[in-house]
Parts: structure tokens; sequence; C-alpha cells
């Protein structure tokens, strides 16, 4: 059914200086989505060593079905699932996305060659495409503009609990289930432990998808659907206000790539150079993850609403850009240090440092784009990220350790290059976007109704 303005919202005024207990619910259960989307998503980091022992792959072959195999439909199908969600009811789009890609997880777990496997992982990305652009919607609609960053930033933290609990829960399950060469499984068989790994955590997302239809669709900010405007008006607004747009995808996507690199092959840095198990790896990785993860994605929230009550225009760009001057010395020190509490240390800064932006990219999205285009202008951005990001992170750190060093042991120099390249990068595009994004802001206060708040 299309979508009508006279469907209930949880927030009647969003442009309020509070939210009601309704928006809240529906932000937590946005967050236990978004959540479960990464535990699936990152699952097959701790796998690496099993996959390449029992398939017989190369650490590019892994990378692939890391980055790529997710990547590829992830970021094609996610803008026109956005046009969708600028039309239709998001939370049934996001309920039919959660579906799929917990089926799709699960699929993985009955993968017995590459191929099979590659393709259960584009399943992945498709049922996961659903996800953010229609969750960044629905928030702006429920939670005022000074609230904005905060709401992102609870949202974004299921990136960090998700990858967390993929990295505990899956590292508890492989120090069980490893002790056999075999599990057996009622209706499905013998399994070896990693695909058993891969069917724990995707079969929980079926009753999230459930939890998701017990939302209601909140009234749209600033106008009803985006009927009468076609996805060309998405591309008219990118080039015509280029300088924000596109430094923006750009900065934050170089950022991205540095996390999704790491988040990769951090796993495999603690297995071959500090000689951890995988559980073990699991373990720490998880715990870094998932607190100072988390505690970073709610200080860049925190931050960007700080400097957005001091009237500071271009707020959540100067917070991308302080993650990424971080970034850059944390990100090359990680992977070359191999002293165990200086490891942890840094790897706890690396974790924090990259969530750090991460509300900001999607609150700047929100406050840039016209209300009617937000979804679209979102899954443009989120394209970028997640091609650049997820799609190239891996795979660069991968060729690198086979094609130039030639020796998987050479993994810490990898994750190294990497960093110097991405974070200088991220530094350049977001400086670039300062400017013209305070110029967007000021033209979408404009084009709101009098007495409207953006």
């Amino acid at each position: 059914m299309k979508y009508s303005n006279t469907e209930t919202t949880a927030s009647e005024d969003a442009g309020t200086q509070t939210a009601s207990p309704a928006s809240w619910y529906a932000l937590s259960v946005l967050f236990i989505a978004y959540t479960f989307s990464f535990i699936d998503r990152t699952i097959v980091s701790l796998l690496v060593e099993p996959l390449k022992a029992d398939l017989n792959l190369s650490d590019t072959e892994v990378s692939l079905l890391h980055g790529f195999a997710f990547a590829i439909f992830y970021t094609l199908l996610g803008i026109p699932i956005a046009r969708l969600a600028d039309n239709y009811s998001r939370k049934r789009i996001i309920a039919i996305g959660v579906a799929a890609w917990s089926l799709a997880t699960c699929l993985c777990g009955l993968a017995g060659r590459f191929w099979h496997l590659f393709l259960a992982r584009v399943g992945v990305g498709v049922g996961e495409a659903a996800l953010s652009p229609a969750a960044y919607s629905m928030i702006c609609d429920l939670f005022p503009r000074q609230m904005l960053g905060r709401a992102l930033g609870i949202y974004s933290m299921g990136v960090y609990i998700g990858a967390g609990l993929a990295f505990l829960i899956g590292g508890y399950l492989i120090g069980i289930a490893f002790t056999a060469d075999t599990v057996q499984l009622p209706l499905v068989g013998s399994l070896k432990p990693w695909q058993l790994v891969f069917i724990v955590v995707g079969a929980p997302g079926l009753l999230v998808a459930v939890l998701v239809m017990t939302l209601r669709e909140p009234k749209r900010l600033g106008g009803g659907p985006a009927a009468g405007l076609p996805l060309a008006a998405v591309f008219s607004l990118v080039k015509r206000e280029r300088g924000t747009f596109l430094n923006h995808f750009m900065g934050f996507a170089a950022l991205g790539l540095l996390f999704n690199a790491f988040l990769a092959w951090a796993p495999s840095l603690l297995i071959r150079q500090m000689g951890y198990t995988t559980a073990e790896a699991g373990l720490q990785i998880g715990i870094a993850i998932m607190v100072f993860g988390s505690l970073g994605i709610v200080a860049g929230g925190w931050h960007t609403d700080r400097l957005t009550r001091r009237q500071v225009p271009d707020a959540p760009i100067r917070t991308g850009l302080l993650a990424g001057c971080w970034l850059l010395p944390v990100g090359i020190a990680m992977p070359l240090v191999a002293t165990p509490g200086l490891k942890a240390i840094l790897l706890a800064l690396f974790f924090f440092w990259s969530a750090f932006p991460y509300a900001a990219a999607a609150a700047a999205m929100q406050m840039a784009a016209p209300p009617q285009l937000r979804a679209q202008a979102s899954a443009l951005y989120l394209f970028c990220l997640n091609f650049i990001g997820i799609g190239m992170g891996a795979t660069l750190v991968a060729l690198l350790t086979d094609g130039v060093f030639g020796d998987e042991s050479a993994l810490p120099y990898s994750m190294a290059i990497t960093c110097l390249i991405s974070a200088p990068l991220g530094i350049y595009f977001l400086f670039a976007c300062k400017t013209p994004f305070r110029a967007s802001l000021a033209a979408r206060q404009r084009e709101m109704p009098k007495g409207a708040l953006l």
C-alpha cells in the first residue's frame, strides 16, 4: 500500500525539543535490527582461517567474500530501495530486508564451495540494503534536529554492538564447535563448525523482522512522500551542490575503507602476529569494538550536538575531521606493534576513533538534503561508503599481502599502508566539504515552510 500522510506518527512534531516514548521505542527496534545486520555481516571476519583451510582459499578470495560479494548488490540496490522508502511504508521495507538477510546468512552455513558462499553473501547484502536509508529517514522524522546526532548515534551504535557480538559469540561458538570435525543438525545433516556458526547467528534475525512490524510509520517532516520527485532530482541535487555531497561521500568513504579493512583482518592479525587462537582473538576484538566502538559513536553524536547547540553550522563535518586526524597515527601504529598490552590499547583507540564520525556523517546527510529526498540522498552516501569501504577495504589489504609482499606474515605492513593511504584522503575531502556544507544547510533552511525548524 502506498504511503499516506494520514498514517500515525510517534512524534507529531519533530521540530519540538523532545521526542515521544514511541519515538524511543522505534529507535530501539531499529537499533536491534542494525545490530543483527552487523552480526550477520561481520561474522565472516572471524572465520577467515577455517574458511581458508576447508575451502582452500587465498587471502584475496576471503576478502571478496567479506567485501565485494556483500557490497555488489548492497550498494547497487540501496538507491532503488531508498526510492521506495521515500514513497512507501518504511517499516515494511525494513522488515522484508531483515528477513531476507537472515535467511541468506543461514544459507551461508549450507555452502560447500567458494561460489556457493559468494552467492549467499550477495543475498546478505541484498537484504541489508533495505535497512539504513529507510531507518535514517524514519529517525529524522521522529527526533528534533537538536537530538538528531544523539538519535543517529544510538542507531549507529548497532554497528559496533553487532560487530562486537559477532566476534564474542562467534569466538565462543568456535571454541565449542571446533572441538569436533563435524556437527550434526536435525534435517540439515553433517556440517563443519564454521557452517554451524552462520546458521546460529542468522536464524534469530527472523524474529527481529516480526518486531519491526510492531512499529508505527511516522509522518514525514517537511512534506509528504516523494512521488512527484523522480530519481533524477537526487542526482541533480548532488550535481548542483557537489562541493557538499561529493566531498562528504568521498571523505567519509575513505575513513570507512580504513574501518572495514581493519575489521576484516584484525582477527587474522592477532592470530598470525600474536599467536592467538580464534576464540582469543574474537574475545579481545569483540570487547574492543563493542565497548570502545559504542563509546566512539555516542561520543561523536554528542560532539556534533554540542557544536550544533553552539551554532557551529558545519558541526558534523568537523566531527569527521577530528576522527580522521586521530585515525592516521593510531591506524599506522596498531598493526605494527607486537606488545600485547600496547596492542590492546591501540585496538581500543582505533575502534573508538573509527566509530566517532559516523553518527555525524548520517546527521550531515539528513541536514543537507531536502526532506523528501533524504532516504535517496542517504542511499547515494551509503553507495559510496559501502562500495569503497566494504567493497575495497578488505581487498586492498589482501592485494598488498598477496600481490606486493607475497607473504601472509606481511599482513601488519599491508594494514599500515592502507591507513597511510585512506586516512589522509578522508581528511582532505572533509576539509574541502566544510564551506559548501554550510551553504547547503542555509539553502535547506530557506526552502522550509515559514516557522518550521530544519
